[in-house]
């Protein structure tokens, strides 16, 4: 059975909320469950780029959109009890480290508050009876945990969290009051929904249009004829397709669902071997991108700092789940080049972007 089927069975005709689904990952996840066959509802802000891969899709015109702040409890609360959703995938977030230095207090509402609001609508949804959510998965980070830059150390589940910056550091807390809502409203004779967190490596993949990241950085600086300027070129971060997380938090939500045994805290990133320097991944870009395609080192004085070795153990959801990636670095830079190269081509991206999903859930 592909992954395609075996994820269709279950969210087909399903009522799934996605928070942040204006975002990148959000926009990818919401036309993954569009195509599985769920009534796909999403609640977040605006877009956050110009261009953005929401509009680019018009999944818009694809699901159910709602436009708020994952801050305004009221709001969300009344969405929430509208749509009564069954699945609900929290992935609303402030997501930039450096970001998170410039406006930190409003980093720690969005990545904390908002958690405790999405759960509360959660909590409360046992009102709903049958209606209530039936499977919750909370989208965190790989740097969620106290990190000391020691090579070679794959970091494990049970590892102290400890984020340095304010956007790791306010996943650390969005993963404990994750933490404590499940034992405090959903263990034991309460346990009607299960819960699980997923902390997810750094994705690459068509329609990342967002500032400080290195792929977006590499096609911006290429189409302008511009040398691509790397800050960072000895850090090494699990690079991965954005479709390899994505496939997973749909895993983890449906296995829990069946089984509330498989609910816990779970690593998402590549095998080691794919864990790589930003300097290797700018090589690959440019191999991908031919002609044209160069990059410089371009560091920053006086640059916020960010981890220089991050790497993630994924033997627990290996054999929790029986996952291995699908993708490798090699294929997922060489993915996200064709899917620029396809949107400058102005070729029609919603089906563009469906043939690569189905490419990869064939597998």
């Amino acid at each position: 059975m592909s992954k395609f089927t075996e994820l269709k069975n279950y969210y087909n005709g399903k009522r799934v909320l996605v928070t942040g689904h204006t975002g990148f990952k959000g926009s990818w996840l919401s036309l993954m469950l569009r195509m599985l066959g769920a009534e796909v509802y999403g609640y977040a802000l605006e877009p956050p780029t110009e261009p953005s891969l929401f509009s680019i899709l018009g999944l818009e015109k694809e699901m159910t959109s709602e436009i708020g702040d994952i801050r305004d409890f009221q709001h969300l609360s009344s969405f929430f009890e509208k749509v009564k959703p069954q699945v609900v995938l929290h992935l609303a977030a402030q997501p930039i480290v450096r970001t998170s230095y410039e406006i930190p207090r409003e980093t720690y509402e969005i990545n904390v508050m908002g958690t405790v609001n999405i759960l509360e609508c959660v909590r409360k949804s046992r009102e709903f009876g049958d209606d209530r959510v039936k499977t919750f998965l909370n989208v965190t980070t790989d740097k969620v945990y106290e990190n000391s830059d020691l090579m070679d150390h794959p970091f494990k589940e049970e590892e102290k969290l400890d984020g340095y910056d304010p956007y790791s550091n306010s996943k650390s807390c969005s993963e404990l009051v994750t933490h404590s809502y499940t034992k405090s409203f959903f263990s034991g004779e309460d346990s009607v929904t299960p819960i699980s967190t997923a902390r997810a490596g750094n994705v690459i993949g068509g329609g990342d249009f967002a500032r400080d990241r290195i792929i977006p950085d590499c096609v911006r600086d290429t189409v302008s004829g511009k040398s691509i300027h790397v800050r960072n070129p000895y850090s090494t971060r699990p690079y991965q397709h954005v479709l390899e997380p994505l496939y997973v938090y749909l895993l983890i939500a449906m296995r829990q669902a069946e089984d509330p045994e498989v609910s816990d805290c779970y690593n998402v990133g590549p095998d080691e071997s794919d864990a790589i320097t930003t300097g290797d991944l700018a090589d690959k870009f440019v191999a991908s991108w031919g002609e044209g395609a160069k990059w410089h080192t371009e560091a920053e004085a006086d640059a916020p700092h960010e981890a220089s070795f991050l790497m993630l153990d994924t033997g627990k959801i290996k054999k929790a789940l029986g996952w291995t990636p699908v993708w490798h670095v090699d294929e997922a830079v060489r993915e996200t080049v064709k899917w620029y190269r396809a949107w400058n081509d102005k070729e029609d991206m919603l089906k563009y972007t469906e043939e690569q999903i189905k490419d990869f859930l064939a597998d």
